[in-house]
């Protein structure tokens, strides 16, 4: 299993028509390394605030999404590869 680290940023100015439900191929840790007033939502659970320093995990497939906070949300990603 191949491990891939990245970071990847969201501004505070995203259309909330762009934070949409979706699923990726690998499963993905992330911490947040900047951002405030983000939360996340897992499929069929209440979203949670993210604050800097959190890790947490999402599973191949799983479906979850983004919701806006009140700066930029910078998070770093390790995927691993499933396939």
């Amino acid at each position: 299993m191949d491990t891939g680290v990245f970071v990847r940023s969201f501004s505070e100015q995203l259309d909330d028509s762009e934070m949409i439900w979706h699923r990726d191929r690998n499963d993905r840790t992330i911490k947040v390394l900047e951002g405030s007033g983000w939360k996340f939502q897992y499929d069929n659970k209440l979203p949670f605030e993210i604050k800097e320093g959190d890790v947490f995990s999402v599973d191949a497939y799983e479906y979850h999404r983004l919701l806006k906070g009140n700066t930029k949300l910078v998070l770093q990603i390790w995927e691993n590869n499933n396939e």
